[in-house]
């Protein structure tokens, strides 16, 4: 799990042999990837359709990374020198002007599906934007570049392993010429990849397997020649020389035909295994709030989270900030339930951190009210209590899946109010009644409303951790029901109605990402995951 193993502490062992393969089960979960002979530099230039505020545009799209040049099964490949560069039309600049928008910092979230022999798995690429942010011109276009590190893809089988974009998400922070933040102070691009996309979106073939060495001929290649067969740095996905046709992996006959495999079939019919993107010195790190651990343990954690949340009343989503939880890891124990699994049971505390208090930092959301209205709230989430993660890793060698439930009991709290424009005074005691609620599983043991989110993950023996794991962090998920809101107002004027009437209701998805954690108590700081003093390397891009 780059770098951070399951907290092995002494557990409770209840049965010696039966544990004792617990954790040799668990023990290799590292990731190791084996270096690579050569490697291909693969650019692909991608129209894609985007929604703007003023309609759909057609923008354009320069993907660039490096690969390996050929693998083997089993290795783990990452892309690297990985750069996204968005083009917007002058109309996307217009809107930006509409939103007094001076500078934007740019996000890029593309995701990819990687295939063999017709099993494919999906990867996420995200990038960030360099300081300082770009500044928007008077008039279009706008050329917006991202770079960031791609997470590593592992076939199962020997054949042809291809990379083809499809979806892209642009994330644009907004910012005034002072600096301050616009109102939205965001701006969110969905793009589909348009269906005339030469190649498909294909963005690079590696060829998995051991060289099979080509019949002795008069023509025979010179034994200098790469590996792979094709000179380095030639693999365009779109390039017309392919025997298949434009479009056509590299080293296979036509789209879907299985490969010559070495190994007999084994795995043709399993995914391939994408890992967790790994953030190190390359990576820009975007700003993000102080995470400092004060007298720290040996189980001592950091990580930042961010996400969206649903208002389903209002029909639209609040982005929460970048915010710090400290973490206090439990001890693990194993358990044997009467079905005959083993699994890891850990119990960790947790809160979050901002400027010593337990809450997130301020947040702005705009929304329309009554559909027209557009209405802007300066809100936190603010801790009610205790904040447990609960995790249960399911040991299955060498497939272990962990299932992690976060619970915490969090009062949202309206600090101003904007309605078109105009303050509505809410007072400095406007809050929901109650912490927000979601269905709780396992009502007996954690009473009360609290919010509830489910993280699921895959520990694969020699591979990083995908989906959710506390250590290496990744999406949760959960559902919630914000409470009727109590002490808005000031003049004698009552708006907790109001508030209740336009937000207060069930039904609310909320999607939290979780950072890599930050082992606060080493002595010397994790590359890519502690910054030098010691607070999370990684800060997460929220995901709708």
């Amino acid at each position: 799990m780059r770098g951070h193993r399951p907290a092995l502490r002494t557990p409770r062992v209840r049965a010696r042999g039966a544990a004792i393969a617990a954790f040799v089960a668990l023990a290799p979960l590292i990731s190791s990837a084996a270096a690579a002979v050569g490697s291909q530099v693969v650019t692909a230039k991608l129209p894609y359709d985007c929604a703007l505020p003023s309609g759909q545009q057609r923008v354009a799209v320069r993907v660039k990374a490096t690969f390996p040049d050929r693998a083997t099964t089993g290795e783990a490949i990452r892309p690297t020198a990985v750069t996204t560069t968005v083009e917007l039309p002058a109309a996307a600049v217009a809107d930006l002007a509409a939103l007094k928008a001076a500078t934007v910092v740019p996000e890029t979230r593309l995701s990819l599906d990687v295939a063999q022999h017709g099993a494919k798995a999906q990867a996420l690429w995200r990038g960030t934007g360099a300081a300082p942010p770009v500044t928007v011109p008077a008039e279009g276009p706008l050329t917006l570049t991202t770079t960031g590190d791609a997470p590593t893809v592992t076939a199962t089988a020997d054949g042809d392993l291809t990379l083809t974009a499809t979806d892209l998400g642009v994330d644009l922070a907004l910012g005034t010429a002072d600096g301050a933040p616009t109102a939205p102070p965001s701006l969110t691009l969905a793009c589909t990849l348009t269906k005339d996309a030469a190649g498909h979106g294909l963005l690079a073939t590696v060829p998995v397997g051991p060289v099979t060495p080509a019949p002795a001929t008069s023509g025979s290649p010179s034994p200098s020649a790469p590996a792979s067969g094709r000179p380095t740095g030639s693999a365009s996905p779109t390039d017309s020389t392919s025997p298949a046709g434009p479009g056509t992996p590299k080293g296979s006959t036509k789209p879907g035909a299985p490969a010559q495999e070495a190994g007999g079939g084994k795995g043709k019919d399993k995914a391939p295994k994408v890992g967790q993107s790994r953030v190190g010195p390359s990576a820009a790190r975007p700003p993000a709030p102080p995470c400092i651990k004060q007298n720290p343990t040996d189980k001592s954690l950091t990580a930042y989270i961010t996400g969206y949340s649903n208002v389903r009343k209002l029909g639209g989503a609040s982005l929460i900030p970048v915010s710090c939880v400290q973490i206090e890891q439990g001890d693990p124990d194993i358990a044997f339930p009467p079905d005959g699994t083993i699994h890891l049971l850990q119990k960790s505390a947790a809160y979050l951190d901002y400027q010593g208090r337990k809450q997130t930092p301020p947040f702005k959301s705009t929304f329309l009210t009554f559909g027209f209205t557009p209405t802007t709230a300066t809100m936190i989430l603010e801790q009610a209590g205790p904040m447990t993660v609960a995790s249960d890793v399911l040991l299955v060698f060498p497939d272990n899946i962990a299932e992690t439930y976060v619970r915490a009991p969090l009062v949202l709290r309206v600090l101003d109010v904007e309605v078109n424009g105009t303050r509505l005074d809410v007072g400095p005691s406007c809050r929901t009644q109650t912490p927000l609620s979601s269905p709780e599983p396992d009502p007996a043991t954690y009473p009360g409303p609290h919010l509830v989110m489910l993280g699921k993950g895959q520990l694969i023996n020699g591979t990083d951790a995908t989906g959710y794991v506390l250590t290496s962090g990744g999406p949760l998920t959960g559902e919630v029901t914000i409470p009727a809101f109590t002490g808005c107002g000031a003049g004698g004027e009552d708006l907790d109605r109001l508030l209740t009437a336009s937000i207060s209701g069930s039904g609310n998805y909320v999607k939290q990402i979780q950072g890599q954690t930050c082992a606060v108590a080493v002595e010397v700081p994790t590359e890519g995951q502690c910054t030098e003093d010691r607070q999370p390397y990684v800060v997460p891009v929220p995901e709708r």
